[in-house]
């Protein structure tokens, strides 16, 4: 006989192919914890606690009492759609909240094309920098994003966002700081919201997930629905009609799924009584069998499939994806048939290398800064590439040439270091350790371990800092590094590398070392399909090969062409020694060209985007030279920094890192 205590848990993903009752397992598991007192989903009883932390904070009441409504007001309001994001200020946040701003103010997302134009509570055009200087130590930020469905019949948005903003100060009882702007350039115009988080007496603003969650979105259908006034039963009755047929997941889907007993079955619904909603109900059904999510097991009763929701969810993100594909390469005059869009999944076991010029770039979700990139790729498909937030890449015009692979989430070379090390010293590590343990090993070589647990400590990975410095680590520390990396995967899911920001049409006459130069010279070339860009490609290639030609650069043996020895580089050569001629005119100092073994010290004034690739301007005081640029080199703009020449790149030390760390 088994005790009441006992408790045999199912392990599994839930909703996984593996674990096909997971869903039933999840209700019985729900249920009892509501016999015995705990939290449940449409559940209650004298034992069962209320407390969920949604009432914390400021427009709690508001929130519950706007939430409680009759039911069915839902149908006579105007609908808003009101996402919201609270973005904590940790280390780049402030940097992040400038890009965000950057980027809602972004070019064509007025119905003219213009760019967004921020605004206030007072003006029309509100200065961002000033709202980013108020800004500086809040401890967070709220964003958020309204959406009316009825939108498009507005001239303009700011009068709604003003009237809820001053709804919102009534409501949470204090002042707001906020600036907002308007986007025209989706099928539903909406406004986006930034919200500092200090009341107006400089203390912390807390709002309360009731008022977040209901509050907010009532508050903006009141003002929607005042304006026209509510739903008609025509417009009501089309608009169910209407999300019944759809491909994605909708509110009868999640009704069903809440009605459905422990088996997944659903009944022959005759709590619904209204004639109508019954039919709705019936044809919905229909339709999920004709997915092949639903199956008729008797007259009126259905079984549920146990992927109808992630399936369904899937289906809505592609028609999404497919629907901004097609307006991107419309925009730019490049139609393609449905069977040429590819959706490139970084986690996909057969995602590779994927090479292709930029079309498009866009948001993926706007509220999380999360970008995607349009690439008309070599294969002769256009791929839409989601690419994470806004600075995990670097900014790609549109044109430019771009290699994308997916991230690896593994341990790194670093991790399985500090695992071997903190292994032979009683799960230990500091640099003193290390370097007892590896006497070939300097100081600045152990620091990038201990910058690499401190960033794994950030993001809440089980790793401790002692007081002295000393760090504890963990048997499973890869375990825990694997997990990491996944986590940093799901921020910025490839790896993206520019081959060239010059498009593909100027390189071939371009006095300088192309893309195409590499790629007719390379061992192994990128694979090029006979359609689309694959096409432009092959018709690029062949041009440049003949300039090259022309210019002495190459010449033609039968069917074979044969190059120039160091062809790139003497190209390359070319190039630096015309720009370097142009600089040393306007900057007026004499140019100094590097060489392999040579120190090359100044300051690094800025980068040089030449046709060969990205250049930095190293400046003496009457000289100035010109040398490959790395990303590192970023952080010392207007520094001082060293280095060596080893063939085409530098070994720089910079920083704190002069001690004897290079940076190639």
């Amino acid at each position: 006989m088994k005790r009441d205590d006992e408790f045999e848990p199912q392990l599994g993903r839930l909703g996984s192919p593996e674990g096909k009752t997971s869903r039933r397992y999840l209700q019985r598991v729900l249920k009892a914890a509501a016999l015995a007192g705990g939290p449940s989903r449409g559940i209650r009883t004298e034992r069962s606690s209320s407390f969920r932390g949604n009432r914390i904070g400021r427009g709690s009441g508001v929130g519950r009492v706007l939430a409680a409504r009759d039911r069915y007001a839902a149908y006579r309001q105007r609908r808003v759609v009101i996402k919201a994001r609270v973005v904590k200020f940790r280390g780049q946040g402030l940097k992040a909240a400038q890009l965000h701003l950057r980027y809602i103010q972004r070019d064509g997302v007025t119905r003219e094309g213009e760019p967004g134009a921020l605004y206030d509570a007072a003006v029309d055009r509100a200065d961002g920098k000033a709202f980013l200087g108020r800004s500086e130590g809040d401890r967070h930020q709220f964003r958020f994003i309204v959406s009316a469905e009825d939108g498009a019949a507005y001239d303009e948005l700011k009068g709604v966002t003003r009237r809820l903003m001053r709804q919102m100060e009534e409501d949470l009882g204090t002042k707001l700081d906020w600036v907002a702007a308007d986007h025209y350039n989706t099928g539903n115009p909406h406004a986006h919201i930034i919200l500092r988080g200090r009341d107006d007496r400089d203390c912390d603003l807390v709002i309360a997930r009731d008022y977040i969650t209901h509050g907010m979105r009532e508050r903006a259908a009141e003002i929607i629905s005042f304006d026209l006034g509510p739903q008609t039963d025509l417009e009501i009755e089309d608009r169910l009609r209407h999300e019944i047929t759809q491909k994605r997941f909708t509110s009868f889907d999640r009704s069903l799924l809440w009605e459905a007993g422990e088996d997944g079955i659903v009944g022959p619904g005759l709590s619904v009584k209204n004639p109508f909603q019954q039919s709705l109900r019936a044809g919905r059904l229909q339709i999920l069998q004709r997915m092949g999510l639903a199956e008729e097991i008797a007259p009126g009763q259905w079984r549920l499939g146990e992927q109808l929701e992630p399936t369904l969810r899937r289906m809505g993100e592609r028609d999404d994806i497919i629907k901004t594909m097609h307006r991107d390469m419309a925009r730019e005059g490049l139609p393609r048939a449905v069977a040429e869009y590819a959706i490139y999944d970084p986690s996909h076991d057969g995602a590779g290398l994927l090479v292709g010029r930029v079309v498009a770039r866009g948001f993926s979700d706007e509220i999380k800064d999360r970008h995607y990139l349009l690439i008309d790729g070599t294969d002769g498909r256009t791929h839409y590439v989601d690419v994470g937030r806004a600075d995990a890449v670097d900014p790609t015009p549109e044109g430019s040439i771009v290699a994308l692979t997916p991230k690896r989430a593994e341990p790194r070379t670093v991790d399985r270091t500090i695992a071997e090390i903190s292994a032979a010293n009683e799960g230990r590590y500091s640099v003193d350790i290390h370097l007892r343990s590896d006497r070939t090993a300097t100081e600045s070589f152990a620091e990038t371990h201990i910058r690499r647990l401190e960033a794994m400590r950030r993001a809440g990975a089980h790793v401790e800092r002692e007081a002295d410095g000393t760090w504890i680590i963990r048997q499973n520390h890869l375990e825990h590094a694997a997990y990491y990396e996944r986590m940093q995967a799901r921020a910025s899911p490839v790896v993206l590398e520019t081959l060239s920001r010059l498009p593909i049409g100027p390189q071939v006459h371009a006095d300088g070392a192309t893309w195409l130069d590499r790629e007719l010279t390379a061992e192994k070339p990128t694979p090029l399909r006979d359609a689309h860009f694959g096409r432009e490609t092959q018709a690029a290639l062949a041009r440049r090969r003949q300039w090259l030609i022309e210019q002495g650069l190459a010449e033609q043996n039968g069917d074979q062409t044969l190059y120039r020895a160091n062809l790139l580089a003497l190209l390359r050569r070319r190039e630096v020694a015309r720009v370097a001629g142009q600089l040393s005119e306007e900057l007026g100092l004499r140019y100094i060209e590097a060489r392999a073994g040579k120190p090359i010290e100044g300051l690094y004034r800025r980068r040089v985007d030449l046709v060969s690739g990205p250049h930095a301007l190293i400046e003496n005081s009457r000289e100035f030279t010109l040398v490959p640029w790395r990303p590192v080199l970023e952080r010392n703009l207007g520094k001082e920094v060293a280095g060596i020449a080893r063939g085409e790149n530098i070994s720089w030390t910079l920083g704190r890192q002069r001690r004897g760390q290079s940076v190639g």
